[in-house]
């Protein structure tokens, strides 16, 4: 059975198989085996393979990896986990944006603890000028999800009050090119901060305020999963928000 999901990718991203045997370092031959065989490449060659193409090596070779293998990458992505949010360091956030190379993605209902923050204002203009593509999704405070978490939380409208305070606290950006703002109306299982392949998840648990939830620091390890899926997800959230209301801005 040939391999689908690898000849679709080269597709997809345009590359031929002469290339990507250059870039593995193969020859052409052992490329074609890969596709109209489904032979499995050795590990070094799936992941050379899996960034050329930008996609994920288990997506390409699902059954190449055993369990312990996915188990320790999964491990090797996590760096810390704090108790609460408001046990990572506060300049752990403004280094990250500072540092960021290519991608900056905010998934909240409110984030506070940034929007209120001048010199996390000024980090995101400042990579934004370093062509950084900014993206930040708050909570629509019209929302039924955004209802309930203020229910869950016993804040009554506390949550949409605190989103329509960030949307006025980001006025300042609104307009800045590379930086986009959208609302959505999923429900927020994980607030997401990711820079490049630093992530930070900050769980969303019953009737517990952000603040006092745990925080996963995790950082990309090449052909491990637990970053990508989380990344996937807010993609998803934000493929399906609504740009920010002009009204606001």
């Amino acid at each position: 059975m040939a391999n689908e999901r690898l000849r679709s990718a080269l597709v997809v991203r345009g590359v031929t198989e002469r290339e990507l045997a250059e870039h593995c370092g193969v020859d052409a031959k052992t490329v074609e085996r890969w596709i109209l065989k489904s032979r499995e490449p050795y590990r070094r060659h799936r992941q050379a393979a899996a960034a050329k193409l930008q996609t994920g090596e288990d997506y390409l070779w699902p059954d190449a990896k055993s369990e312990t293998q996915r188990l320790d990458e999964a491990d090797a992505e996590i760096v810390h986990v704090y108790p609460h949010r408001s046990s990572v360091p506060p300049e752990l956030w403004l280094q990250f944006a500072q540092r960021s190379a290519t991608d900056i993605g905010v998934l909240v209902h409110a984030g506070v603890h940034l929007a209120e923050n001048p010199r996390w204002h000024r980090a995101l203009a400042e990579r934004a000028r370093a062509g950084v593509r900014v993206r930040l999704l708050l909570g629509d405070p019209e929302s039924t999800e955004v209802a309930r978490r203020g229910e869950e939380e016993e804040l009554g409208e506390g949550v949409a009050y605190k989103v329509r305070e960030v949307i006025k606290l980001y006025r300042p950006l609104y307009g800045t090119p590379g930086i986009e703002f959208r609302t959505h109306r999923s429900t927020l299982h994980n607030s997401l901060y990711w820079f490049d392949d630093e992530m930070l998840v900050n769980a969303q648990i019953y009737g517990v305020s952000a603040p006092l939830t745990p925080v996963l620091h995790l950082r990309r390890v090449a052909g491990a999963q637990l970053v990508s899926t989380y990344r996937q997800s807010f993609e998803k959230v934000w493929a399906g928000a609504a740009p920010l209301p002009r009204q606001e801005s």
